[in-house]
Formats: structure tokens, sequence, C-alpha cells
């Protein structure tokens, strides 16, 4: 089920319309100085996602002032990047959410499938259970859910339960619950 999930060019087509939603908001809502906001994107070398994917998922969606003295950038949450992880967000999520502990034939799967390392999983589940569980994002967000919260040592797999629908609806559910960390680095650093 989940190989199939990620190899469905259709759900990242569907993320990236999630992107340009978001963008367009922050398009409209304009600079915090006043200036008008350009397309400034980016590229992303995006690894995991399937091989028909075209260019434009190769781009995270931005923006710069106009204004001289301002320039600021502007970049809107996203439910395709997961901060700076080399892997799209689906990839991060749905993979960690799988593994109970990477054994020989999950990562030999997943290394066939996507190209993910044991050392990548391993450094997924570490970051998932430390670092993000101990951001101010989650310490606050996981106080939103019903009783029980998610649980820390199954995360990311107990937030994913969390939403309704089916595992696409899960995972474009918990990927947008994410997106306000694909922003501000200081609530959580996602260089691991």
């Amino acid at each position: 089920m989940c190989q199939k999930l990620l190899a469905d060019a259709r759900l990242y087509a569907f993320l990236l319309e999630c992107d340009k939603e978001m963008a367009a908001e922050a398009k409209a809502a304009g600079c915090e100085c006043g200036g008008v906001l350009h397309v400034a994107d980016f590229p992303r070398k995006a690894r995991g996602g399937p091989a028909n994917l075209g260019p434009e998922h190769d781009r995270r969606l931005s923006f710069c002032c106009n204004q001289d003295g301002c320039r600021g950038r502007v970049t809107p949450p996203s439910v395709r990047f997961l901060g700076r992880k080399v892997y799209l967000g689906a990839v991060v999520v749905r993979v960690s959410a799988m593994l109970n502990g990477p054994t020989r034939r999950r990562v030999a799967e997943l290394r066939e499938l996507l190209g993910i390392s044991e050392r990548t999983l391993r450094r997924w589940s570490a970051w998932w259970r430390a670092t993000f569980a101990a951001t101010p994002f989650w310490k606050a967000a996981a106080g939103r859910f019903a009783p029980p919260a998610p649980t820390i040592d199954a995360l990311p797999h107990s937030l994913l339960e969390r939403f309704g629908g089916d595992a696409r609806d899960h995972l474009v559910a918990a990927l947008r619950f994410l997106s306000p960390i694909t922003i501000t680095r200081s609530m959580c650093d996602m260089t691991a």
C-alpha cells in the first residue's frame, strides 16, 4: 500500500496544487513592509517521488519583496517539502510511519523502491522521536488532539492515525498539519 501511494503521480500533483494555493495566499498578503511580492522560486532536488514528475515539482514556491531596502523573502508553507530534508515530505512521513524499526527486509525494499539507506531511515526515526517531539510546534500542537494525544514513540504513525479517511487522506492531512514547520527554522530544526 505504501509503495503504491508514494508512486502515484496524482498525489504529488495534488500536493503541488495545495502549495500553489498557500503561495497565492502569501502573495496576496504582500510583504510586511507593504511591498509587492514577486516570484522568486528556488530549485529543490527532491528525492523519492515517481520518475514521471515534471520539472515544476523541483521548485520551492517563494517570493521576494520589490521594495528597495527590504527585498525580504517570503516563503509560504509547503506540503511537498519537509523543511530542508532532501526527500519529499510525503516520503519522509509515510515511510517513517511504516517503520517499527528498520528491518533488513524493509531497508532492502525501501532502498530498491526509493533509494533510501538504512542510515537515513534511522536518522528519520530519531528525528521524529527526539528533535521533532521537542519542538515548540509539536508541544503546542499535540494538545489540540483529543485524548489520548499521538504518542511520541510511535511518531509519525500515531499522528497519521489521528486523521480520517484512507491512507492518502491521512497523509495529506498530516502534511497540511506539518506545513507550519516548513517555514520557521526556530520552530523546528529540519536539518537532520
